[in-house]
């Protein structure tokens, strides 16, 4: 791909400075938009507007659609109004609604002020919606059909109507009121009885979402039911508009960056990586950072109120980074499964008994095998082969129940936390690695020394 790329990106530049427009075009029309609009974000902004207006008018409206907001913005800055019109009404109207979330305000304006009256009002309806919602994401650009129409009417009403639609692989029936009735796959349509009627064809138990609902609960169904759309429908069961399957594709994408970045203790970053500037780098990062070196504090008291026992045991102190290593990793397996779990919706609030049970059977496994190696590797390592005899069988005998209890907790807290967090109403993504880290690193320390006291009587 990325010799392609660069192959196509000198083609394209040598042309470009030989003039040969024509050739140039030649070139871009066979290419798909996403390429193009990769190309021409590495070819640079000098090249850009002329490359741009060499393309057929669905092509480069297409094109737009793939770009960046930044190369986006680039190009509005520069179209004349007539271009600007063409491109905003070749535009289908989600991605219509993208394009004015992204823009400045006084892109905004001109954006609107282009469109024709009817697009215009229906970008005003959607941008209504809340932010996460999935009337945020539909699109109105529909095929719907009525229930009394023949086979044949519904044809000629799709060829009539669907060059204008997103997607016409599944036609909507609503009644009269726009009431959402049935669906219909244009495969059933043309396999049908031309003088079939689409009331005896369509599927009536249809699944369906509010306008309301969050986008990615949406997009999880899209995916689960392996749809081509989603019809959404207001509390009257109104058909409004559908979902498209690349949205909800963008939708889990976003989410699962946006969990990601999370999960490292990173606020989300809005813009891709080698876009993002470094002070906003900074500030996603340093707050998590300046947060996370406070909470670690807790570990050096705990040391510290614990100096009588290392000053009798001092071999103690060679095993800390290895428990509280193990019992991060723990924490972490367990905090990611249930994250991921709970995004897929696979295991919900009222189970959280029977995954505490689970993930209390897998810490039993884990902490025994671990103690066994750990006790072997510093009888046979620490003792015999480095000859360090202060450590002893009792020290041995700590650390390994120690790291049975550690995981144990460890991986409890790691699924509990998430759990809570989700059914409170923050995101459970929060709760992973950085922070559950951190707390076990202090829960690890209280752990192994209370231990050692009992066990060494120190």
């Amino acid at each position: 791909m990325t010799e392609r790329t660069a192959t196509l990106e000198s083609t394209l530049s040598a042309l470009a400075a030989a003039k040969k427009y024509s050739a140039l075009r030649e070139v871009l029309i066979t290419m798909n938009p996403s390429d193009i609009a990769y190309v021409f974000d590495e070819l640079g902004e000098k090249l850009l507007p002329l490359l741009f207006r060499l393309l057929p008018k669905e092509l480069a409206a297409e094109s737009f659609v793939e770009m960046d907001s930044d190369l986006q913005e680039l190009l509005i800055r520069g179209f004349s109004d007539s271009e600007l019109k063409a491109v905003v009404n070749e535009m289908y109207i989600d991605d219509a609604v993208d394009l004015v979330e992204e823009m400045p305000a006084n892109v905004v304006k001109r954006i609107l002020q282009q469109a024709d009256p009817d697009t215009r009002k229906l970008i005003n309806e959607i941008l209504k919606y809340p932010e996460d919602s999935a009337g945020s994401i539909m699109t109105t650009e529909y095929v719907d059909l009525r229930p009394d129409m023949t086979i044949r009417e519904a044809e000629d009403h799709i060829r009539r109507t669907g060059i204008d639609k997103e997607t016409i692989n599944t036609c909507y029936v609503t009644d009269r009121s726009k009431r959402l009735i049935g669906a219909i796959s244009i495969r059933t349509i043309i396999l049908s009885d031309p003088d079939a009627y689409v009331r005896d064809k369509m599927e009536s138990n249809v699944i369906s979402v509010t306008t309301t609902q969050d986008k990615e609960e949406v997009a999880l169904m899209i995916s689960k039911y392996n749809f081509d759309a989603m019809p959404v429908v207001d509390k009257e069961n109104r058909l409004v508009g559908i979902v498209t399957f690349d949205d909800a594709f963008e939708v889990i994408t976003e989410e699962a960056t946006e969990d990601i970045e999370k999960m490292a203790g990173m606020t989300p970053s809005e813009k891709p990586y080698l876009k993002t500037e470094v002070y906003r780098l900074w500030l996603n990062r340093i707050p998590w950072l300046l947060l996370l070196m406070i909470s670690a504090t807790f570990t050096g008291l705990i040391i510290t109120n614990y100096e009588h026992a290392l000053a009798a045991q001092v071999a103690l102190m060679s095993f800390v980074p290895m428990l509280m290593g193990t019992g991060g990793n723990s924490g972490s397996q367990s905090s990611v499964t249930a994250i991921r779990n709970l995004s897929l919706n696979e295991i919900q609030f009222s189970d959280l008994l029977r995954v505490v049970w689970k993930e209390v059977r897998v810490s039993l496994f884990c902490g025994v095998t671990l103690a066994i190696a750990g006790f072997c590797k510093i009888m046979l390592v620490d003792r015999l082969i480095l000859q360090n005899y202060s450590v002893t069988v009792p020290v041995a005998l700590v650390v390994s129940i120690t790291l049975v209890v550690v995981v144990l907790v460890a991986k409890v807290i790691g699924c509990v936390l998430p759990m809570v967090a989700a059914k409170v109403g923050f995101d459970p993504a929060v709760m992973a690695s950085p922070i559950i880290t951190t707390a076990l690193d202090a829960l690890t320390l209280l752990i192994y020394f209370r231990i050692a006291t009992l066990i060494l009587r120190i």
